[in-house]
C-alpha cells in the first residue's frame, strides 16, 4: 500500500516570536479544517538566535487568540542547515529573510525558499515585522497571513493531488 505524499512547510521570520509562529498557527488550523493534517507538516523558525526557546510574543499570542488561534505551545527555534533538506517549502515573511535563507541554503535546495506573500491575493510584498509597533501591527500580520494561507492551501492541494 502506498503512503500518501506529505508536504513539509517551514515558516520563517527573524526571531520566530511574531510573524512565523503566527503563520504556523494559522496554517495549522487551515490545514486541519481542510482535512489535510495527516498530509502536511508545519513548523516555524527564525533566522536569528535571540529568542530560541521563547514562546511567541505576548502581543502575537493575544491577537491570535482573539481570532481563535492558539500559539501557546510554540517555542522559537533557529533555522538549521538540515531544514533545507527536510522541508519542501521555506516561506519567509520578507525579502531580508529570503536573502538570509538564500545565503544559508545549499544550492540544491535554494528553489524551496519563497515569500509567504507569493501565495497572497492582496498584492502584499511582505508580512511586516510588528515587533517594534503596537497592537495594530499584529492584526495586520494576521490579515496578511490568513489571506496567504488560503492561497498556500490551494497550491498544496494541487501539489498533493499530482
Amino acid at each position: 500500500m502506498n503512503t500518501p505524499r506529505q508536504l513539509k512547510i517551514l515558516f520563517i521570520c527573524m526571531g520566530n516570536i511574531c510573524r512565523s509562529p503566527t503563520a504556523e498557527g494559522v496554517f495549522r488550523r487551515v490545514v486541519e479544517h481542510a482535512g489535510l493534517a495527516d498530509r502536511v507538516v508545519i513548523d516555524s523558525a527564525g533566522t536569528g538566535e535571540w529568542h530560541v526557546g521563547s514562546p511567541p510574543d505576548s502581543r502575537a499570542r493575544k491577537a491570535a487568540a482573539k481570532r481563535g488561534y492558539d500559539l501557546t505551545t510554540l517555542r522559537a527555534r533557529q533555522v538549521s542547515r538540515k531544514d533545507f533538506s527536510d522541508f519542501d517549502y521555506l516561506l519567509a515573511m520578507d525579502e531580508e529573510n529570503v536573502r538570509t535563507l538564500e545565503r544559508l541554503s545549499p544550492r540544491e535546495h535554494a528553489h524551496k525558499v519563497r515569500l509567504l506573500t507569493d501565495f497572497s491575493s492582496t498584492g502584499a510584498c511582505s508580512v511586516p515585522d510588528p515587533y517594534a509597533g503596537g497592537p495594530k501591527g499584529f492584526e495586520t500580520v494576521l490579515d496578511l497571513v490568513e489571506d496567504a494561507a488560503q492561497g498556500l492551501l490551494r497550491h498544496i492541494r494541487t501539489e498533493l493531488a499530482a
